[in-house]
């Protein structure tokens, strides 16, 4: 059984929590069709990652918030307006890479209902796994 907070990180499928959700390599943002272990379809119908949009646009909000404040502190509570969009939009675009993988992990594992864990497919895909070699 792998744990849920692992699978998040490493962006594993929701299904069986082994294969992977994207081709290798943080700054390749490409997703696999499917999971090459129990052959669930990521993209489930047309337009399914409309609701990671809104997904990623909270993180990108959140981690602006976050920078913006970082920035107030480390700064000494300068007033100077560029010096908080230069370092807020170069947050925005180093992490950008970061939200489009992740609002999509999230978006399959929290908010889709029809999406859950299934440790009995897991186990039979090991079991599987293991009696081929």
């Amino acid at each position: 059984m792998v744990p849920i907070g692992k699978a998040l990180r490493n962006a594993r499928c929701v299904r069986c929590r082994k294969g992977d959700m994207f081709y290798p390599g943080i700054m390749r943002q490409k997703m696999h069709e499917k999971c090459n272990y129990c052959d669930l379809f990521y993209e489930r119908h047309p337009g399914y990652f409309y609701v990671s949009m809104f997904v990623s646009y909270a993180m990108a909000v959140a981690e602006m918030i976050t920078v913006g404040v970082a920035t107030y502190v480390l700064s000494g509570g300068s007033e100077n307006m560029y010096l908080y969009i230069g370092i807020i939009l170069s947050a925005v675009v180093l992490l950008a890479p970061f939200n489009f993988r992740y609002s999509r992990v999230l978006h399959m594992y929290f908010l889709d209902p029809g999406l859950k864990y299934e440790p009995k497919l897991a186990e039979k895909i090991h079991d599987r796994m293991v009696s081929a070699q």
